[in-house]
């Protein structure tokens, strides 16, 4: 399959994954909002986050939220041109991802006026910002890429 084939398939499946994920979570799960423990370390719980990532700016003003849509729309797009030029599956896979955790996360934002969080990992009285697999899938698309820019290339002679 071509690298920008697979990466729009993946792309579609990060949204799924995504709005399933979110779906089961505000239909199923959180009905009503309660904290569910998983394990020691890792519990469900239901944060709409407002602001950009680990709820930076949550109480900036109301059109922040609309700045928050647009950037990450036209981020987006260009990020797409870039995954359909792509000649390698690594860098349309890494561009797939952030592409498809964007769009999830802007669905949301639509939706709901904010990002459904509900991924709380924590070690004793410290926990990391919830998240969700919209942010997964940007984080580790954004690993991907750090790790397609540090391949060797041939060097033209």
């Amino acid at each position: 399959m071509a690298p920008a084939r697979a990466g729009m398939l993946i792309v579609i499946l990060t949204i799924l994954f995504d709005q399933l994920s979110k779906w089961w979570i505000l239909n199923v799960t959180m009905v009503p909002p309660k904290v569910v423990p998983v394990t020691g370390f890792f519990d469900l719980v239901l944060v709409y986050n407002r602001g950009a990532s680990f709820g930076i700016f949550s109480d900036a003003p109301g059109w922040a939220g609309t700045a928050l849509i647009v950037f990450a729309i036209v981020v987006s797009i260009g990020l797409s041109v870039w995954m359909w030029r792509a000649k390698e599956l690594l860098l349309a896979t890494a561009l797939a991802l952030v592409v498809g955790g964007a769009i999830g996360n802007v669905i949301d934002r639509i939706r709901f006026g904010a990002v459904v969080d509900f991924l709380d990992f924590h070690v004793g009285g410290w926990h990391w910002p919830a998240f969700n697999i919209a942010d997964s899938a940007i984080t580790i698309g954004v690993i991907l890429l750090i790790l397609d820019s540090l391949k060797s290339t041939p060097q033209n002679t």
